[in-house]
């Protein structure tokens, strides 16, 4: 199974106070959307892949046509709204993974099996959750909660949803991994989160 990818880099990112948009923040070194475009360019299940932008972002989409990458442009009105412009847009009538633009301990491999897993569980959707104490433990933000089976988990953005439901009324069968593995751990909501990642993947190369 092999699906198409969408990288959500259009959001405001009001909590960084940042005086560039996010996804160009650079982390060791490189913008953090180049981490993840490559962890997506790495993976042999993603099929094909877009960048989703917004008037939020025009530097990101700039840099990204630049770099001869395929752009969705949505309303930027938030998270759930932009995913079903993008979906709608670009007729995505099947499996869609989806990814943050933050997420810079991302690998091709994870990705290969967040798909295997969902064409397993044969639900609508899967989504992949963080334990909080994992956060909590490296001192790393808690920036979107959500819950499953009556616990509460941070969110960590990489999901993948049937397209062909986006339009459905409710809640879809959803499944779900629950992971503290350092590739969706290290998701990027503060300048502090930034610092902790950096040190972390800087000792991860050294060992």
């Amino acid at each position: 199974m092999r699906v198409p990818a969408l990288i959500m880099a259009g959001g405001k990112s009001k909590r960084m106070e940042l005086a560039i948009e996010k996804p160009l923040l650079p982390f060791l070194g490189r913008p953090l959307i180049e981490w993840v475009v490559e962890a997506v360019r790495s993976s042999e299940k993603v099929s094909e892949f877009y960048i989703v932008t917004s008037e939020n972002a025009l530097e990101t989409e700039k840099k990204c046509l630049k770099d001869g990458l395929k752009i969705i442009r949505t309303d930027g009105k938030d998270y759930h709204d932009d995913l079903k412009q993008a979906i709608l847009k670009a007729k995505l009538h099947c499996p869609v993974l989806t990814i943050p633009a933050d997420l810079p301990a991302l690998t091709g491999k994870f990705l290969d099996r967040i798909i295997s897993i969902y064409e397993k569980n044969g639900k609508d959707a899967l989504a992949v959750f963080v334990p909080l104490e994992k956060r909590e433990e490296l001192e790393l933000s808690v920036d979107s909660t959500d819950e499953f089976e009556g616990v509460f988990y941070a969110v960590s953005g990489v999901n993948i949803i049937n397209g062909a439901k986006i339009l459905v009324e409710g809640k879809l069968d959803t499944g779900a991994l629950i992971t503290g593995e350092i590739e969706v751990l290290l998701n990027i909501n503060t300048l502090k989160d930034l610092a902790i990642a950096e040190k972390i993947l800087e000792e991860s190369k050294k060992n």
